[in-house]
């Protein structure tokens, strides 16, 4: 399958956060809740959307290395479980910074929703 025929929603600024489209289409919505919700919550929104990738990343990374044994990178010595949870830590901070696998994008959108839901009703 293509890339270019999967359809990811996008959001804010940065190019894994964009406005463009929602399953395809214009997210008008979020279009307009980033209007009400300042620049500044804007940023901290969409680093906590990463690092909560990071994190869900870092945790399949970790259960998808658990077995290993031996053979890899680090062999099967002492300290070989704190490197390889150094490594998959890295994996994962990389993996969400570069788009992640969209949990990002969603987080970033309903962190800006509710935020433009308090602003409106404060």
């Amino acid at each position: 399958m293509q890339t270019s025929m999967i359809n990811t929603p996008h959001v804010a600024t940065s190019p894994a956060f964009s406005v463009e489209s929602r399953n395809g289409r214009p997210d008008f919505e979020l279009a307009a809740a980033l209007q009400k919700v300042p620049p500044k919550q804007q940023a901290k929104a969409q680093k906590t959307a990463t690092d909560f990738e990071a994190m869900f990343l870092n945790s399949m990374f970790s259960q998808m290395t658990s077995g290993l044994k031996g053979e890899g990178p680090f062999g099967d010595t002492t300290g070989t479980g704190v490197w390889r949870s150094m490594l998959t830590e890295q994996y994962s901070r990389n993996f969400a910074k570069a788009g992640g696998v969209g949990v990002a994008t969603e987080v970033y959108r309903t962190l800006i929703m509710q935020q433009a839901k308090t602003i409106r009703t404060a």
